[in-house]
């Protein structure tokens, strides 16, 4: 897979009473994000609320995102689990239903060794045929993976094929492209580093902007590739206080309040995570109506 540019994240909209999934809002996110230019998905990962969601609704999730988008973009599906057994179970159900790649993050309750961790990827990777993109979040996951460790699986795991990075350190993707002497693909998973990391030649950007902020960030994105710097940073500043505001607030909670706002019914976050209250929502409606001006 030769994957570039923006790889958004749908929510997981539930219905009312939470017991079940919103297919007609999940639809229509879903066509909101490719409208916006987004040029991959990626449902099941931090915004989709993956870990609040029960074996059987991840599969649901996952099979009607894939059929959504129809073959239009890809669609990477998110892995994370305490289990390899458990990640190999959706690895294998996301080849069944025809995803184009698989996005894993090892989480962890005790602290996992370098080498337990080579092999929760290798184990995944002997399971199916799909490219897989090693997510590397510590602030969520309680992993923190070495630039040394994922180059040194890229190499030596036949399927990993790219990695997100999203600890915020610009230097660690410096040195994966060193390390890998620029053969990794290496996509930014922090918004407020988005300019940095695609100046420093990340392949794309991962990210729920998408959602909320239109064709900006693919807009970003472009004028970084064209070589436009001067545009990029000025396209990128008018994003910069929403795209720390989302994060800072949390991303279930801050997208589907900001999808609620410019008119889709998102609906509320799983307990126990909130939903946003109206202080929240009114900072959030200023904040894009002072970008879309």
């Amino acid at each position: 897979m030769n994957l570039s540019g923006i790889i958004a994240y749908p929510i997981t909209p539930f219905t009312e009473d939470e017991q079940g999934i919103n297919y007609p809002i999940l639809a229509e996110t879903i066509e909101l994000l490719i409208r916006n230019g987004s040029d991959a998905i990626a449902p099941l990962g931090s915004t989709g609320e993956s870990s609040y969601l029960s074996l059987n609704e991840w599969k649901q999730v996952a099979e009607f995102s894939v059929k959504q988008a129809a073959q239009r973009v890809p669609v990477i599906i998110g892995i994370s689990e305490l289990t390899t057994e458990q990640a190999i179970v959706k690895a294998k159900y996301a080849e069944m239903i025809g995803a184009d790649g698989i996005m894993v993050i090892p989480v962890s309750y005790w602290k996992l060794t370098d080498q337990e961790i080579y092999d929760y990827y290798q184990a995944i990777s002997d399971s199916t045929s799909l490219p897989i993109m090693v997510y590397n979040n510590p602030a969520t996951s309680g992993v923190d993976m070495s630039p040394e460790l994922i180059v040194s699986m890229f190499f030596e795991i036949p399927n990993i094929k790219m990695v997100k990075e999203s600890t915020g350190d610009i230097q660690r993707m410096h040195r994966i492209y060193k390390l890998s002497s620029g053969k990794l693909p290496f996509f930014n998973g922090s918004n407020p580093l988005a300019f940095a990391a695609l100046c420093a030649g990340a392949s794309g950007w991962c990210t729920a902007a998408p959602n909320l902020l239109g064709k900006l960030p693919k807009t970003l994105y472009e004028k970084v590739k064209e070589g436009k710097l001067a545009d990029a940073q000025e396209v990128f500043y008018q994003q910069l206080p929403l795209l720390r505001y989302i994060v800072a607030g949390g991303l279930p909670k801050t997208i589907k309040a900001g999808l609620s706002v410019k008119g889709i019914d998102a609906g509320q976050p799983r307990k126990p995570l909130h939903s946003a209250d109206a202080t929240e929502r009114k900072k959030l409606q200023q904040m894009l109506v002072s970008i879309e001006g």
